[in-house]
């Protein structure tokens, strides 16, 4: 079983920043790929971006050169920092892990969510 706990959220104003913090417990052993998604009031849950274990990134066009993904394999910690804030980035952010544990393993794909933290950006 694999537990995420995010951190990070808060209120600020546009063109804020904030830094958002994913920690996995669980299956050090395992690869995992973590991604951000948000979700905003009424809306779906929409990907943000994401980093593999070799640090390869990924991002949602709308926040390309706003948003950086980093990653502490030695803490088991995801990071997103968020710079230029908008007020349409205000959402619940989510913290997902796919895990890797070999192609032999009944683990590997699985996939597991943090409770999420809000972000709220005013104009």
């Amino acid at each position: 079983q694999v537990q995420l706990v995010e951190s990070g959220g808060g209120s600020v104003q546009a063109g804020g920043s904030l830094r958002l913090s994913c920690a996995a417990s669980g299956w050090p052993e395992c690869r995992h790929e973590m991604s951000w998604y948000q979700q905003a009031p009424g809306k779906e849950r929409e990907f943000v971006s994401s980093i593999n274990s070799d640090r390869t990134t990924k991002y949602a066009d709308s926040v390309k050169g706003r948003f950086t993904i980093s990653r502490d394999n030695a803490k088991n910690t995801v990071y997103l920092q968020m710079d230029s804030l908008k007020p349409e980035d205000t959402a619940m952010y989510y913290c997902k892990t796919v895990v890797d544990c070999g192609v032999y393993s009944y683990r590997t794909g699985r996939s597991y969510w943090g409770q999420g933290t809000q972000v709220t950006v005013s104009s």
